[in-house]
């Protein structure tokens, strides 16, 4: 690719796919020189011994954002993951972001079982350590908290980071028993159609789970990316359930209830329903919708250069596969295909990127995500369209950033 054409702007100052390709073009590094002697401090002295759990660089300034609990119950709220500060698609265990309807139980291995019981032919109770003892499968998937993104549903739009507006979505490696191994043990009525799934929180979190799903990918979680589950993700173990609202998947689990109709819990009725424009509210919409966005440059973010800049984002679906992503520089007047960046797997995130020519002009960056189904990303009046105005849960509108002549970088409505 000659000069001409990294220089050509496209669509606002997007560029062909393959541009960033073309190193010379891109003009981010110095003139090569001699290193010098050493004169930094950290190459005078020996560093930090090793330690026996690793910490990131205090440099990298990581920590989960909106951490502030309810304010007449702190120990219920939400954490988001800083999407903004992340690459790849795996989220650490410690920036995957939490919500807590009371508080984090302190739940001790040895004193915590799991009992399968109703419509089956011989109820079960297993113990943390019988568990280890079955198979286990390993899948990367996605968890996305059914209220995610509510904040561009409110009437104007504010000024936080993409953590912050988008950030109740993580993706981790989840390794677990497949739920139909312990049905199929426990030996199902063909009556039943529902697993009622209850948590050990002080919360009583409980959650009524369609047979169809319960014997297809659910798990019942022991693992996060490597490690035992830690306390705010359910410890010892957990429901998951792929590619459906997060709060389905039930932390510190302690009993699954088989029977033919669902529970209709306070957790499916006064809440986790979608309130439709006549009236009437949905129920049981689990999975969750085709959706992206782009994660930098992203809201109060500071573009201090003019150049070459990568747009980069994530985009994930509950009805499978990610298979293609565009980007907008204009605000959705043309569409440009990004590179997907990581191998689209079923029911994960998917990384995507595109090379951006910024020379300072006022522009509006978006993302439209396209999954297996067909599916594509609706816009916000469209995703607002579908529920009532009193409802924000399962909002997968397009999400917009402004970037000012100077730079500045703000979430906008489109």
């Amino acid at each position: 690719m000659d000069q001409d054409s990294i220089n050509q702007v496209i669509d606002g100052g997007l560029l062909p796919r393959r541009a960033l390709l073309k190193a010379s073009a891109l003009g981010l590094a110095t003139s090569f020189v001699l290193p010098a002697r050493a004169t930094e401090n950290w190459m005078l002295h020996a560093g930090e011994p090793q330690s026996d759990y690793g910490q990131p660089s205090p440099f990298a300034r990581l920590k989960r954002e909106q951490t502030g609990g309810h304010p007449l119950g702190p120990a219920a709220g939400s954490s988001s993951t800083p999407l903004q500060d992340l690459n790849g698609t795996i989220t650490p265990n410690s920036l995957h972001f939490e919500r807590h309807h009371s508080g984090i139980p302190a739940i001790d291995p040895r004193r915590h079982t799991l009992t399968l019981y109703g419509d089956v032919r011989q109820p079960l109770q297993f113990r943390y350590e019988d568990l280890l003892a079955y198979p286990m499968e390993t899948h990367q998937y996605f968890l996305e908290c059914s209220g995610n993104s509510f904040r561009n549903t409110l009437a104007t739009p504010l000024d936080l980071t993409a953590g912050s507006l988008n950030g109740l979505i993580s993706n981790a490696e989840w390794t677990g028993i497949p739920l139909h191994y312990l049905l199929d043990e426990a030996g199902v009525a063909d009556s039943a159609r529902w697993v009622i799934a209850e948590g050990a929180d002080a919360a009583g979190m409980t959650r009524s789970v369609p047979m169809s799903l319960a014997l297809d990918k659910v798990m019942i979680a022991l693992y996060q990316n490597g490690e035992p589950l830690r306390p705010a993700q359910g410890y010892p173990m957990r429901l998951f359930v792929p590619g459906c609202e997060g709060n389905i998947s039930v932390k510190w689990l302690r009993s699954l209830k088989i029977q033919a109709q669902p529970a209709y819990t306070r957790e499916e009725t006064s809440k986790y329903t979608e309130l439709l424009p006549n009236g009437k509210a949905e129920m049981f919409s689990l999975a969750m919708g085709v959706k992206s966005l782009i994660t930098s440059p992203s809201g109060r973010m500071t573009l201090n250069r003019k150049g070459l800049y990568e747009v980069t984002g994530l985009a994930w679906s509950g009805a499978g596969t990610i298979r293609g992503v565009e980007v907008s520089a204009d605000g959705g007047i043309s569409w440009e295909p990004a590179v997907l960046q990581s191998d689209p797997r079923p029911l994960a995130l998917t990384r995507f990127r595109l090379p951006w020519r910024w020379v300072g002009q006022s522009s509006i960056l978006q993302s439209r995500a396209t999954d297996e189904q067909g599916q594509v990303q609706p816009s916000r009046a469209t995703a607002l369209a579908r529920y009532s105005p009193a409802g924000f849960y399962h909002y997968n509108g397009i999400q917009s950033w402004h970037v000012s002549s100077a730079g500045v970088v703000k979430n906008v409505y489109v």
